[in-house]
């Protein structure tokens, strides 16, 4: 395709993007109220309203913001990151591999390939928790979804409390020294070339760039849009039906086991950002606390049993008990302290 013409289409997608998302609100309400009859302020109403403003809306931005972010992984591969953080010290190394966990978000599926390789590459073992952390629990569905449904601030603090928990259970996996507790076989396996990754940047154009970001959209976005309108649903049932205040006297700030509650929930259910923020933003609806709701996304998102099967390949089930142990610990204090800051 001509460049130009490239650029131009480009630009004239976003802008019907930009048109198509500014008349959502008004195209749901005419639905909901206009032609389907259903009235305003009803259980049914409010209900299938929500559920038709969220699902757009949501989709979207997946769609927008997962491009731009396909287009920045054509930068950071597997190898470049190991390569960035092979050799780095304590602390610095783990900041430094919560932030490019963020930028370079991988499934639950590359844990055991990328592991190896980052240990096999000299990575120390409390860098690349610090890495496995962040990777899956602040991805861009998790930061887009939270900031279309809640705002920036709470996409904000949601990635603020998961940095700081991903460099701060690196850090003290690092300081306890558990190299022994890793499976023995991971240090005499060789570094696996491009573990969940794209391979190596070289030569890459901006063509090559923008053609990663719509396979991202196309990769992506088809995968996790089940599991949104899945999770937009429920909590649309949520938001018209569940009686107000019910979810205050469970999930509230004034029960201080609701955060340990909510993270034991949270684990077994195992899901995605995309199934599991549209509920967390029901049940925040109907009164459950911001700690306490964040908590719940983060055991579900960052300690889903199906990583704690997979990691077992590679550690042994004391360091995978340590592991889980420490970052639920960071969990349970990021839902109380905001809890208690906002009581």
């Amino acid at each position: 395709m001509n460049p130009l013409r490239s650029k131009l289409l480009h630009v004239s997608a976003l802008t019907a993007w930009v048109l198509l998302y500014a008349l959502l609100p008004a195209l749901a309400d005419a639905l909901a109220f206009g032609l389907f009859g259903l009235g305003r302020g009803t259980h049914l109403g409010e209900a299938v309203r929500f559920f038709l403003y969220d699902t757009p809306k949501v989709l979207m931005l997946l769609m927008l913001i997962v491009f731009g972010v396909g287009v920045l992984r054509s930068f950071f591969t597997p190898e470049r990151t190991r390569r960035l953080l092979a050799g780095r010290g304590e602390l610095t190394g783990n900041a430094l591999a919560a932030l490019l966990g963020v930028a370079t978000p991988f499934c639950t599926c590359s844990a055991v390939p990328l592991f190896i390789g980052f240990v096999s590459a000299g990575v120390p073992l409390g860098v690349t928790f610090s890495f496995l952390i962040a990777s899956p629990l602040i991805n861009e569905v998790a930061l887009v979804l939270l900031f279309g449904l809640f705002g920036w601030k709470v996409a904000l603090l949601y990635a603020g409390t998961g940095l700081i928990l991903a460099i701060t259970a690196g850090w003290i996996l690092g300081r306890l020294r558990l190299e022994s507790w890793v499976e023995p076989w991971v240090y005499e396996a060789r570094s696996p070339g491009g573990a969940g990754g794209i391979g190596t940047d070289a030569g890459f154009t901006w063509r090559d760039r923008l053609q990663l970001g719509r396979d991202s959209v196309r990769d992506i976005v088809g995968k996790v849009w089940p599991y949104v309108v899945l999770g937009i649903a429920v909590g649309a049932g949520i938001h018209g039906y569940v009686p107000e205040g019910m979810m205050a006297s469970i999930m509230g700030r004034d029960a201080w086991w609701a955060v340990p509650v909510a993270v034991v929930i949270g684990v077994p259910l195992y899901s995605n950002a995309a199934g599991i923020i549209p509920v967390v933003q029901a049940l925040l609806g109907k009164g459950a606390a911001l700690g306490t709701a964040l908590a719940f996304m983060m055991s579900v998102i960052g300690l889903s049993l199906p990583e704690a099967v997979i990691l077992r390949k590679v550690l042994s089930m004391k360091l995978l008990l340590t592991f889980f142990g420490i970052v639920a610990s960071g969990i349970l204090l990021i839902g109380w302290l905001f809890n208690w800051i906002l009581t």
